[in-house]
């Protein structure tokens, strides 16, 4: 019986999948520029012709990946969609960032590592130029309305300290009080 356009679409979607997980794991414990589309290919099982069917270079492959991560976090700040961060969004960020911190540790170690680099740090931000701001905006609202004298400087402080976190509890996942972290976040913050 032949296959139904949803049955290959789900494929497709499966191919995708398997093609990004792999390429995240050796991104993350080799390097970006170290692995090459032959050493992804091999490792996922498939031919390296077939990988350009899904992706047309390793570039748009990382960008995949990374703007993937960046829609996973950003869901979590303003659940809604209304521009308005409650109390109760605010911790439920808090929350959910730090699950998916724990989770996915892969994309972490992918995410600072060519945060690093400058040309892989361009390209990402030119593919999404158009992600930070707007969530900005958002948590420097949240510290408007708790009445922080400058909560622009405020919201950069914040999304620095969670940056050091992050790659801090990347550094050293066993070691690092993460848990006791993110309650003394929500106290400070709420």
């Amino acid at each position: 019986m032949p296959r139904t356009e949803q049955q290959f679409e789900e494929i497709r979607a499966q191919k995708a999948t398997l093609i990004m997980d792999t390429a995240l794991e050796l991104f993350a414990s080799e390097g970006y520029y170290p692995t090459s589309i032959s050493r992804i290919a091999d490792k996922a099982g498939i031919s390296k012709g077939l990988m350009y069917n899904y992706f047309e270079s390793k570039e748009s492959l990382i960008l995949e990946i990374i703007g993937k991560g960046i829609d996973q976090l950003t869901q979590h700040l303003d659940p809604d969609h209304d521009g308005f961060l409650s109390e109760e969004e605010f911790v439920f960020f808090i929350n959910e960032n730090f699950r998916i911190l724990q989770q996915n540790l892969d994309y972490w170690k992918l995410y600072f590592a060519t945060m690093m680099q400058p040309a892989v740090y361009k390209l990402v931000k030119e593919k999404y130029p158009h992600f930070l701001p707007p969530l900005q905006g958002i948590v420097e609202g949240y510290f408007r309305r708790k009445g922080i004298e400058d909560p622009e400087l405020e919201a950069a402080c914040f999304d620095a300290m969670l940056d050091g976190i992050f790659l801090n509890y990347v550094l050293d996942p066993e070691g690092f009080p993460l848990e006791r972290i993110r309650e003394m976040i929500i106290e400070r913050f709420r």
